[in-house]
């Protein structure tokens, strides 16, 4: 398995720079977890208005909240499945500090995911598919990433773990290679 800094660490674009983020190793239990928010990425799949992306948060071994992907359903650009999944777990614990919880997402989190991971205290943030393991219309294309993001945002008590279950979870994407309809390419 790659390393945060071998997954989203591109030399060519700041060959002075370091990742500055805590990188830890993929568990056993990052791959049960993942497999749930694969399984809330396929709900979300079956859903009308929902999408095919997936979360859980996870907290002392057991899930405390789940969601996917809302933006339609909702009418909401923010209901994005972390949003969604941080929201439930807010309402429901009535806090909007989440210390301890892991936050696993079947894709990369977005800029605004991200940073709404940093703003809930959420200590480690694990997800699957990569920006370079499925199409760019999954992404903003100003190429903004977690890592970078985090390493700026002067947080030193994060963990990004990424490419757990890559493949089975870029499986619910379209591929780099793909040529998704043009209705579909919203951030495009």
């Amino acid at each position: 398995m790659a390393t945060i800094g071998q997954l989203l660490y591109d030399p060519e674009n700041d060959p002075a720079a370091a990742p500055a983020v805590p990188v830890a190793e993929i568990t056993p239990e990052d791959e049960r977890f993942m497999r749930l928010a694969i399984e809330e990425a396929r709900r979300g799949l079956s859903t009308p208005g929902c999408a095919e992306v997936g979360c859980v948060i996870v907290v002392n071994g057991a899930v405390v909240a789940s969601g996917c992907n809302e933006v339609e359903l909702r009418h909401d650009p923010t209901a994005h499945a972390e949003v969604v999944t941080l929201r439930k777990l807010g309402e429901q614990i009535g806090e909007p500090e989440f210390r301890g919880a892991t936050l696993y997402c079947t894709l990369q989190p977005c800029g605004m995911c991200t940073v709404a991971c940093l703003w809930a205290k959420i200590s480690r943030i694990v997800y699957g598919a990569t920006r370079t393991d499925v199409h760019s219309m999954y992404f903003d294309t100003r190429h903004f990433d977690a890592a970078d993001l985090i390493r700026d945002s002067f947080r030193d008590d994060i963990e990004i773990v990424g490419g757990v279950l890559a493949e089975e979870c870029a499986q619910l994407y379209y591929r780099p290679e793909d040529n998704p309809p043009a209705e579909e390419q919203k951030n495009q």
